[in-house]
C-alpha cells in the first residue's frame, strides 16, 4: 500500500521466520514493546539511543542521480547502528540510512519529523524536499526526517533473489491457473526461506517502530513527529502504542485499521475498487477519440471485460521489440488495480493509455509501450527491483496467513458471481500461506492516542470505512475528510488546498481541530 505518485517515488502500489527459535524473549512479548528500546543501560540499548551520526552527502556513487539531487537540495544523510534482534542487542547489528533537511527557522523551531511512504517497503531518505514543499510555511521550522526501514532501499538490503517486483496478482479464470499461483507464491517464499532464514525473523513492523525510536533517540529528540502514508499510518499506529510519551504531532495519510492490516491486504477493498474503475470508465467514455475504448461507461468496461477474457484465452502480447511482455490473466488485473488509486486527470490519461494497449493486443495488435508502462511491466513482473521481497516479508512478520490453500480457492469461487474480475485478485492465495509463523503477536490497540487522520471516502488501498474504524477505536484523534475522491494518500500530494492547509495548521500548531473536519473534491 504505497501512495501513488517523487512524487511517484513517495508512493506506491500489494522470507520466512526460522522456525526452530520462535519462542520470544521476555523483552518481546506482546504487549511489552516499550521494554526493549528503552534505551537505558538495563536494556542494552543505551549504545543505540547514544550514538552519534555521521551526516554527509546522500550520493553513494557517480551514478546515484538521487543521491546527488539530495546533496543539491541541501539534505544530509547517514546511517543509523541497530541491533538485528532488539532481544540480543550484542549481537549482529544493522543499518537503517536516514537522510535529514534541517530547520532553517531555528528560533521558532519545532522538532524532528520522521516520514514514511508505506509499502510497506517504501523508501523515503529522498522525501524531505518533497515534504518541506508540501508543508509551505511551517516547513523551515522542522528538520524533516526521511528514512529506509530496515531491508529497503539504502538501508541493509533484503535479498531473496526475486525475479519479480510484486506478488499481488490474479488466481485468474481457472483452477489450472489457481494452481499455477500457488505454486508461483510457495516458490517465492521456499527462495526467502533458503537465502534470508537468519535475517526473517526479524523483519516486522514492531521491529520498525523499535529502529525510529533509536532513530529519535540518535536525533536527541525527547519527541518526534511523524508522517505516514498508507502503511505508514499503521506504522505509526503501532509506535504509539509501543512507545507512549514518545511522539508529538503524528498525521496518518490514507489511514488503514489494525485488524484490516494482514497477509489479504485488500480482500473486502472490492467495492472502492470497482467504483473506481465505473467511474474511471465514465470519464475515458467521453475521450472516446483519444482512446477507442468506448462511448459508453458500460462499453469501456465491457472493453475491460473483453482484455481479461483474451488473456485467459491465451497470454496477450504487449509492447514492440525488446519492450515486449506477455501478460495472462493472473496478470491484467494487477494492471487494472495498480492504476485506480489516482483520479486526476494525468493519472486517468496515462491508466487509459494502458488499457487501450491491452485492447489492442486482444485483437493481436501489439503496440509500443510508453516508458512508464514499460517499466511498470519490467518492475513488477520479470525483474524486480532492490525492495521486491521486503513488502512480502514485512507482511508476513507481522501476521499469519490461513495455511489451507483451499481456503483460498473458496473464497475466489465465492466472490466471482459480484466481482468477476478483481475477486480472483482481492482473494488469490498469499505467498505468506507459504511464511513461517511471526516471532511476536501483532500489536493491539489499548491506548488512545491524539494523531490527525486523513482519507478520502474513495481511497481504493485502505478504504474509507478502515480510517473510520481507526478514528473509532482512537477517541481522541480527529478525522480529516475529503469527499468525492478516488484516490490513495491526500496530504502535498493530490494538490487540494483544504487538505493541505489544514495538515499545516496541525504541524505548525500542535493543536488538533476541536471537531473532525471535512474537504470536498472540487468538481470538473
Amino acid at each position: 500500500m504505497s501512495p501513488l505518485s517523487t512524487t511517484a517515488r513517495r508512493t506506491s502500489a500489494a522470507g520466512l521466520a526460522l522456525a526452530a527459535t520462535l519462542t520470544a524473549a521476555p523483552a518481546l512479548a506482546a504487549g511489552s514493546g516499550t521494554s526493549p528500546a528503552a534505551g537505558g543501560a538495563g536494556s542494552g540499548l543505551g549504545r543505540y539511543y547514544t550514538q552519534q551520526l555521521n551526516w554527509g552527502s546522500c550520493a553513494e556513487g557517480p551514478d546515484d542521480t538521487v543521491g546527488r539531487d539530495l546533496d543539491k537540495a541541501g539534505v544530509q544523510c547517514a546511517d543509523v547502528l541497530v541491533p538485528l534482534d532488539y532481544a540480543d542487542p550484542r549481537g549482529r547489528t544493522i543499518t537503517v540510512a536516514v537522510s535529514r533537511l534541517k530547520a532553517t527557522d531555528t528560533r521558532h523551531r519545532i522538532g524532528s519529523i520522521l516520514l514514511n511512504n508505506g509499502g510497506p517497503g517504501g523508501p523515503a531518505v529522498e522525501s524531505p524536499p518533497d515534504v518541506r514543499k508540501a508543508m509551505k510555511k511551517v516547513g523551515p521550522r522542522y528538520d524533516i526526517i526521511g528514512f529506509d526501514p530496515r531491508f529497503v532501499g539504502r538501508s541493509t538490503p533484503l535479498k531473496c533473489g526475486w525475479t519479480v517486483g510484486t506478488d499481488i496478482l490474479s488466481a485468474g479464470l481457472s483452477r489450472a491457473s489457481f494452481e499455477r499461483q500457488v505454486a508461483f507464491k510457495k516458490g517465492l517464499a521456499d527462495k526467502c526461506r533458503a537465502t534470508n532464514s537468519s535475517v526473517l525473523p526479524h523483519v516486522s513492523t514492531r521491529n520498525t517502530a523499535r529502529d525510529m525510536d533509536v532513530i529519535r533517540g540518535a536525533l536527541g529528540e525527547r519527541k518526534i513527529s511523524y508522517l505516514g502514508y498508507s502503511y505508514g499510518s499503521y506504522l505509526g499506529t503501532v509506535y504509539t502504542q509501543m512507545f507512549p510519551g514518545k511522539y508529538d504531532r503524528f498525521v496518518l495519510d490514507g489511514a488503514i485499521a489494525p485488524d484490516d492490516y494482514n497477509p489479504r491486504l485488500l480482500k473486502g477493498s472490492e467495492r472502492e475498487n470497482e467504483r473506481a474503475i465505473s467511474d474511471w470508465a465514465a470519464w475515458a467514455a467521453k475521450r472516446h477519440d483519444a482512446y477507442g475504448l468506448g462511448r459508453t461507461r458500460g462499453a469501456v468496461l465491457a472493453t475491460v471485460d473483453r482484455v481479461v477474457a483474451a488473456s485467459a484465452r491465451a497470454p496477450l502480447t504487449i509492447g514492440t521489440g525488446k519492450q515486449t511482455f506477455r501478460l495472462d490473466d493472473t496478470q491484467v488485473p494487477f494492471i487494472l488495480i495498480s492504476g485506480n488509486a489516482d483520479d486526476t486527470p494525468e493519472a486517468r490519461g496515462a491508466f487509459s493509455e494502458r488499457i487501450s494497449v491491452l485492447a489492442k493486443a486482444a485483437e493481436g495488435k501489439p503496440t509500443e509501450l510508453s516508458p512508464a508502462f514499460a517499466a511498470l511491466l519490467r518492475d513488477a513482473l520479470t525483474e524486480g527491483g532492490p525492495n521486491s521481497a521486503a513488502q512480502t516479508a514485512i507482511i508476513c512478520g507481522d501476521k499469519p496467513a490461513p495455511r489451507d490453500v483451499e481456503t483460498y480457492w473458496k473464497d475466489i469461487q465465492s466472490s466471482r458471481a459480484a466481482h468477476p474480475i478483481l475477486g480472483p485478485l482481492t482473494n488469490n492465495v498469499s505467498t505468506c500461506a507459504f511464511w513461517d509463523k511471526p516471532r511476536e503477536e501483532p500489536t493491539r490497540v489499548k491506548r488512545d492516542a491524539k494523531m490527525l487522520i486523513v482519507a478520502a471516502t474513495g481511497d481504493t488501498r485502505t478504504t474509507y470505512r478502515s480510517s473510520l474504524d481507526l478514528h473509532e477505536m482512537l477517541p481522541s484523534s480527529k478525522l480529516l475528510t475529503l469527499k468525492g475522491a478516488n484516490r490513495h494518500a491526500l496530504y502535498g500530494l493530490y494538490g487540494n488546498d483544504c487538505v493541505d492547509n489544514k495538515v499545516n495548521t496541525y504541524l505548525a500548531t500542535g493543536k488538533l481541530p476541536a471537531d473532525d473536519q471535512t474537504c470536498v473534491k472540487p468538481t470538473g
